[in-house]
Order: structure tokens, then sequence, then C-alpha cells
């Protein structure tokens, strides 16, 4: 590796068809690591898949169907991102840091928030529908 730019160059997809191929299997590669090793993502796929196929027989309009749906995906990818962190910080070092400390910190924190957006979406969609139907 005494040229990075060469091995970068390397690295890199060629392009067409069959780096989308490639790019699907490596969604699917992470999204089966997230099943397997995030005890996290397991939990919240728990809820989120069932909710989010029970968003579609939600008696509102389509485009808040799609909120509904589309908040719970949101608390997916986050806790994803929040797994790559926290996966790449303990590959560099097991040892304890204050800024792994924070990086972590700050991941957990963006679930959370995802999570509050995610009950605030629909707590006021079925507010208002359920408010309209009394």
């Amino acid at each position: 590796m005494s040229d990075p730019e060469n091995y970068s160059q390397q690295m890199k997809s060629k392009g067409g068809m069959s780096r989308v191929f490639k790019a699907l299997s490596y969604t699917w590669d992470g999204l089966k690591a997230a099943a397997q090793h995030e005890e996290a993502f397991k939990q919240e796929l728990y809820i989120i898949v069932p909710l989010s196929i029970a968003a579609w027989f939600v008696p509102v309009p389509i485009i808040e169907r799609a909120l509904l749906f589309s908040v719970l995906q949101l608390i997916l990818i986050v806790e994803l991102i929040n797994s790559a962190i926290e996966a790449n910080t303990d590959h560099i070092s097991l040892e304890r840091h204050p800024l792994a400390k924070r990086a972590k910190d700050m991941g957990s924190a963006a679930v959370f928030l995802a999570i509050v957006i995610a009950i605030a979406c629909w707590t006021c969609v079925l507010w208002q529908h359920f408010q309209k139907a009394a």
C-alpha cells in the first residue's frame, strides 16, 4: 500500500449494473449484521415491523400513512448509523476514552431523538384522527 491514491482507486466501484447489485448485497449484509449483533436493533425491529405494517391500515390520508411509516424507518436508519459509529469506535480501540464515549453517547442521543420524533408524529396523527371520529 505504498500509493494510497492508487489503492483508493482500486477499491472504488467501476459502476454499471454490477455496482447496483453489489450495493444491494452490501445493504443486505449490513441489515443482517445489525439484526445478528445489535440488541437495540433487534428490539426496535420487534416494535417497528408490526407498526410499519399497521401504518398502512390506519384510516388516514395517504400522506399521513407515509409519515407514520417513514418516521419508524428513520429510527432504524439512525440506529444503523449509531451501530456503525460504535463498531468503528470499538475497532479503533476498546480502551475507554472520553472521545469514544462522546461519539457513542451522541449516537445514542440521535436514536433517542428519532424515537421522540416518531412518537410525536404517531401521537399527532392518531390524536387528530380519533378526535375527528369522536
